[in-house]
Order: C-alpha cells, then sequence, then structure tokens
C-alpha cells in the first residue's frame, strides 16, 4: 500500500470518529463520547478567564445534564477545519460546532490505540454564537 493510500484511510478513520464526537456532542449522548474520548483524556478552556481543566469522570455528567441541541431543534454546524497527522497513530484536528448559545472551536488531539482513533485532549474556545 502507496503512504498516500494510507495516509488517506488514517485521515478517513479520524473523520469517523469526529463523526462520532459531533453526534455525541449534538445529541448529549454519553455513550457516543465514551466510544471516542480515551477515558484518561482531558479537557482545557480558559474562555472564561481561568483555566478549566476536567477529566472525564467530570465531563460526562455535564453533557448528560444538559439539554441537547437535537433535542431544542437547533441546527448542526459541525465542520473539521482541518486534520493533521503526525504519523501512523498520532493526529490533531480543528473543528468547529455549537451549543446554543456558544459556539465553539476546539483543538482535539487523538492518538490510535488497539486500532482505534480516541481524543485524548480537547483543548477549546468558545463565544456567543454571530460573534467571532
Amino acid at each position: 500500500m502507496s503512504a498516500g493510500i494510507a495516509f488517506a484511510r488514517e485521515a478517513e478513520a479520524v473523520a469517523d470518529a469526529l463523526a462520532r464526537y459531533f453526534d455525541g456532542l449534538h445529541h448529549s449522548d454519553v455513550s457516543l463520547l465514551a466510544q471516542v474520548f480515551h477515558p484518561q483524556a482531558h479537557y482545557f478552556s480558559a474562555s472564561d478567564g481561568h483555566l478549566l481543566h476536567l477529566d472525564m469522570a467530570q465531563y460526562f455528567p455535564i453533557v448528560a445534564a444538559r439539554p441537547s441541541p437535537a433535542s431544542q431543534g437547533h441546527a448542526r454546524t459541525d465542520r473539521i477545519v482541518s486534520l493533521e497527522l503526525a504519523g501512523p497513530v498520532t493526529a490533531l484536528a480543528k473543528v468547529t460546532c455549537s451549543i446554543p448559545p456558544k459556539a465553539f472551536i476546539d483543538f482535539l488531539t487523538l492518538v490510535k490505540l488497539d486500532g482505534q482513533w480516541r481524543i485524548v485532549s480537547k483543548v477549546f474556545h468558545h463565544h456567543p454564537m454571530g460573534a467571532t
């Protein structure tokens, strides 16, 4: 298999993982998010002026408790802005999505373990929808 074909195959596999990530967020579905986040993943933001750092045991209950954008009839805005593979088992994705009233820019670091791409780090910024 050529390097280009292998790259394309891995990029497609990462995009599949990101699709589950977007689905999990849009439907507030922790079971989907648990498929794509590594159990030891970490979540960071400083959008509110202080460092927010959560592990998955702290993050998943927040997602489960909020009304899903889907249940409120909100349109999906998710998009993969860029995807870089640093090698056969390491990737970095810049993605955007929204959970009204906020829009998000996420930097997701993924690793491939046991044949599956998993998010190990989510670092993000949020702002009010419509603002830049």
